[in-house]
């Protein structure tokens, strides 16, 4: 039953109703709005920037699997624009809201105001203006349904007024509903054409030397014990993107690893000696594919995934399959009678994964002062807790914790930024207020860490107890590999891409935080256990060798 209410209380029952726990905002914005939440019990997480505040919404989301609602005044929203291209490039649900100038105000050098709309036009689905409270209920479902339904991703509703104050002062008769499927994501879950999967499982059948590509897709459906059933009732070896690291166990006799850039070369062989490759919520761009060089050009594809026009995009399939992932991968399970198991090939695909893991080995257990990352990469395997959230920011972050820290729990959750240097701290910070139980465990360098930083203070003040691995090499490591190739022996390298000396760990202590600086690899698994058992946000400096360069893929 509709009751007369303001804004504000609108959208804080509806932020409620969808099952919301925390918003994360820079000031000044919604100010009743955040009264109101406050008085639901809603957590309100002040921030150091409107990017930030983009960027733990985004981990609250991936990891919540409900949309992270973020929030900037007027000034701040090309700031909030430009952190939702990250959610938008890894297909995450978050919802922006901003305000802006009445129509009074525009087009007349109103104090911080520019047209906000076309910001936010490439890195949402759904971008819309909420010009009268009358708009309001209308919209903000919208908002839910379209983060959540099909690929999720973000969108923005810009609301009147330079802090939203005039739509949460406005008052209306207006009725607080929730469509209870668009709470979480997947919210609609379309079931597989049947012809389509007899014909994926005549193809999987007659295939000598399948491969199951899982990504991300397949992460946000939750198919992960699918996709595992799957490959061992055929005996076919599954490689995933870093997105959907995880989906099955790095344990497992017929997991690859990761396939594509950031990789294991395993995979990559694997993958390119195919004769047919089914990709699971795969958007199969450049990274998961070697520039679209692996699987190589006229492999027979099938592809399923949730959104249609992703499907042949890159490769021309053999076999389109549009539907939810978890649900057309459960079809082929139950449909499927007395499959012939592909032993010898799976026994081949193991093989590249044993050479993979002997190749790396030696540096994985060197004693070598400065620290070489995959030493660190295999203690915090050894020490990562079995239900922990290991977040990772881009570049060699992303390409050291896919190939060499092994998730082996069902419970270990792997999430990653889409590539914007920085995300990871942040991130992380979303992820546990999504999960404030679980350890979350953030991976980044030192190049990363220095972008939002200033987030320990939200850190220690909101409680947000995560543990940052900072891989400190006084360098933008990845840069550097490439600018010393550039270079070769000319003087000036230095000055593009490494940085001075300076003690995270001290800059944590200076914020409340607990700091703890690492030199011998042997120390890691002590400061590891330390920092599980500490009731502050702690950072954990790892002192390694600049010149430590991470795999480098190839097919």
């Amino acid at each position: 039953m509709s009751q007369k209410m303001t804004g504000a209380k609108f959208i804080a029952e509806t932020i409620k109703g969808y099952g919301t726990t925390h918003v994360f905002f820079m000031e000044a914005v919604l100010r009743h709005t955040l009264v109101e939440l406050g008085a639901l019990g809603i957590k309100r997480v002040l921030t150091h920037s409107e990017k930030t505040a983009a960027y733990m919404a985004d981990g609250y989301a991936k990891v919540s699997r409900r949309p992270g609602i973020c929030m900037a005044q007027s000034v701040g929203a090309a700031n909030m624009a430009s952190g939702l291209q990250d959610p938008y490039l890894g297909r995450s649900p978050v919802i922006a809201l901003t305000g802006r100038q009445t129509p009074a105000a525009m087009y007349r050098n109103a104090y911080q105001e520019i047209i906000h709309t076309p910001l936010f036009e490439p890195v949402t689905k759904f971008n819309a203006c909420v010009e009268t409270i009358d708009q309001l209920p209308h919209l903000l479902r919208q908002a839910f349904r379209e983060a959540t339904s099909g690929t999720p991703r973000p969108v923005h509703l810009d609301l009147i007024g330079h802090q939203a104050e005039v739509i949460e002062c406005a008052e209306a008769e207006l009725d607080v509903i929730v469509d209870t499927a668009f709470t979480q994501y997947p919210a609609v879950r379309p079931e597989p054409d049947s012809s389509a999967i007899w014909e994926a499982i005549r193809l999987l059948t007659e295939a000598q030397r399948p491969v199951i590509v899982a990504a991300g897709g397949a992460k946000s459906s939750s198919a992960g014990t699918e996709i595992v059933e799957l490959a061992e009732m055929l005996q076919i070896p599954v490689a995933t993107s870093l997105n959907g690291k995880g989906l099955i166990l790095e344990n497992h006799p017929l997991s690859l690893g990761i396939v594509g850039r950031y990789s294991c070369w395993c995979a990559n062989r694997a993958v390119s000696e195919a004769d047919l490759v089914l990709y699971i919520g795969s958007s199969t761009g450049d990274v998961v594919s070697l520039d679209w060089k692996v699987p190589k050009r006229g492999t027979p594809i099938i592809q399923i995934d949730i959104d249609p026009s992703e499907l042949g995009r890159n490769y021309p399939n053999t076999l389109a399959i549009m539907a939810d992932a978890k649900k057309a991968v459960r079809r082929l399970i139950e449909s499927m009678k007395a499959p012939a198991p592909k032993t010898q090939w799976s026994k081949r695909a193991q093989q590249f994964v044993r050479d993979w893991k002997a190749e790396i080995e030696p540096a994985r257990n060197t004693d070598a002062i400065p620290m070489r990352v995959e030493r660190v990469c295999k203690e915090l395997t050894e020490c990562l807790p079995a239900n922990a959230v290991l977040v990772s920011d881009t570049g060699f972050a992303s390409i050291w914790t896919g190939t060499m820290v092994y998730l082996t729990h069902p419970e270990q959750t792997y999430i990653r930024c889409a590539g914007s240097l920085g995300w990871g701290f942040p991130g992380s910070l979303g992820a546990k207020c999504a999960v404030p139980d679980r350890p979350v465990i953030c991976f980044t360098g030192d190049g990363g860490f220095y972008y939002h930083l200033s987030e320990l203070e939200t850190a220690r003040r909101c409680g947000i107890n995560t543990i940052t691995i900072v891989n400190n090499n006084s360098a933008l490591g990845q840069c550097w590999v490439v600018i010393k190739n550039v270079f070769q022996n000319k003087p000036g390298k230095e000055e593009l891409c490494t940085f001075s000396t300076v003690s995270f760990a001290k800059v944590a202590e200076s914020f409340g935080c607990i700091g703890i600086r690492i030199e011998h690899p042997e120390e890691i698994s002590s400061a590891m256990e330390t920092a599980l058992k500490a009731d502050r946000p702690v950072v954990i400096e790892l002192i390694t060798d600049p010149n430590c360069k991470a795999p480098i893929a190839h097919d």
